[in-house]
């Protein structure tokens, strides 16, 4: 078994709401993320309003914390993983569950992170664009040429492809590689250019920052966004953390080594469905399982189901 938990995109207003009201544990788990940030960050996962959950500054802690309070109460019921994965800040998530951060010291890190990217944003104006219907390597290739700053940002499936860069050079490659026979190309709604040359002073940000973090050990493997490997290794993946942000987020080639490494049970960690939908085109193997965990009708089913399996 393995925890997918997932980025930027997947948040929602009223995420967790049930969770807080249900768990001691997690009001305090939001309280304390809420004392660390300085703002209600309970009150913005509830009640949005959504133009400021968008905003990468607030989207970042809250889908991180939510992952991790559902984490949390897993473990709580004796579930463990044998590895795990994070869709890029979910990788934060990831080493939490790993036990080789704690949730303050993470937390601090991804709060600093996100403060860096909006500036990025504020600052190196740019956009993203999914692109349905053509491999990796297709896409690398057909934006070679074209004037501006737009790389491929993430490798989600096989034929679906995140780029990532200046709005002009986006715009024209949506056009190049419908030429070049992309099913769709999509612009998304977010507010920066992540995984691009035009967050480079998040980069720096962090790898100094990183740099005084100190990790502990791994109780399982995490695989990295950047390599797409099982990392137990803590100065291996200090680094790997850092190189993130400018690096394409190696989503499908994770999961296919994931299941080479005989994962078979995958389970998506936080909000949304977003990391489902990517097993599910990039692992049709018949012995695949995918099961979310957001709300807590999802976490009481899992724990039950699995339960009831362990005891089998």
């Amino acid at each position: 078994m393995a925890f997918l938990f997932p980025g930027q995109g997947s948040q929602y207003v009223g995420m967790a709401k049930d969770l807080i009201e249900e768990f001691d544990s997690v009001k305090d788990l939001f309280a304390e993320a809420s004392e660390i940030l300085k703002y209600d960050l309970a009150e913005i996962c509830i009640n949005g309003p959504e133009e400021k959950l968008k905003q990468t500054a607030f989207t970042q802690p809250a889908i991180f914390v939510h992952s991790c309070a559902l984490e949390m109460v897993i473990k709580e019921n004796f579930i463990r993983p044998s590895a795990a994965a994070g869709h890029s800040l979910g990788e934060y998530s990831a080493v939490v569950s790993a036990g080789a951060l704690d949730f303050e010291q993470a937390l601090q890190a991804l709060a600093r992170r996100s403060r860096a990217m909006q500036d990025d944003c504020d600052k190196n104006p740019g956009t993203m664009a999914a692109i349905l219907g053509l491999k990796y390597s297709d896409v690398v290739d057909n934006i070679k040429g074209i004037a501006g700053v737009v790389v491929a940002a993430n490798h989600n499936s096989p034929d679906q492809i995140v780029i990532s860069g200046e709005q002009a050079a986006i715009d024209a490659a949506c056009v190049e590689l419908k030429e070049a026979g992309a099913k769709r190309a999509m612009i998304l709604p977010v507010s920066g250019a992540y995984h691009s040359p035009l967050m480079k002073y998040s980069s720096e940000v962090m790898t100094e920052y990183l740099s005084n973090l100190d990790f502990g050990q791994f109780h399982f493997p995490v695989y990295s966004n950047v390599g797409a490997e099982p990392v137990t290794d803590s100065n291996e993946f200090k680094n790997l953390l850092s190189r993130q942000i400018l690096s394409p987020v190696l989503w499908y080639p994770t999961l296919q080594n994931m299941y080479l490494d005989d994962i078979r049970l995958f389970v998506e960690v936080g909000p949304g469905k977003v990391l489902q939908g990517t097993v599910k085109r990039s692992l049709e193997a018949e012995d695949v399982e995918i099961v979310g965990v957001d709300s807590l009708d999802d976490l009481d089913a899992f724990i039950n189901e699995y339960s009831k399996a362990e005891a089998e």
